[in-house]
């Protein structure tokens, strides 16, 4: 049982490495279709629905130094995608709007966000579909778990 259990986790290593891979790869050209960098595409699709963030939420969602983040922050907002108010109690502290444009945006790449996966899934038999998504999710819950327990 255990050899079993070592070789699914082998092959689980392996292809959950070469699926990161393949998804950086995904966002990079999704990213560079629109002139963003990859962090400027992740955290403009961390908007969302929701059109303003706290740049503390933001640098937690994205796991990055908020020194790292203000630069990003300082390209989006050269590119007018993002209106950044600071607080005037806490200059550390600063809501990021999105603008006109970067609503306009947001938009535009959810929808290719959405496109692309159309794709990928044309290559998968439709009577995979389901079966993948519930693996996914199951993928995803377990590793949710593991990530809180670690």
């Amino acid at each position: 049982m255990k050899n079993n259990s070592t070789s699914t986790a082998n092959k689980l290593a392996d292809l959950t490495f070469s699926l990161l891979g393949s998804c950086q790869e995904k966002e990079y050209r999704l990213a560079g279709s629109y002139d963003l960098t990859q962090v400027e595409f992740r955290c403009l699709r961390l908007f969302g629905t929701n059109e303003n963030l706290n740049n503390k939420t933001l640098a937690d969602k994205m796991s990055l130094s908020p020194s790292r983040l203000t630069r990003i922050i300082d390209g989006l907002v050269e590119k007018n995608y993002v209106i950044r108010d600071m607080d005037k109690n806490d200059r550390r502290n600063m809501r990021l709007t999105l603008s006109q444009k970067g609503e306009d945006i947001v938009g535009q790449l959810n929808k290719s966000y959405v496109d692309v996966h159309k794709e990928i899934l044309a290559h998968i038999d439709e009577s995979q579909h389901e079966t993948l998504i519930n693996a996914m999710s199951s993928m995803l819950n377990a590793l949710n778990k593991w990530i809180l327990n670690s």
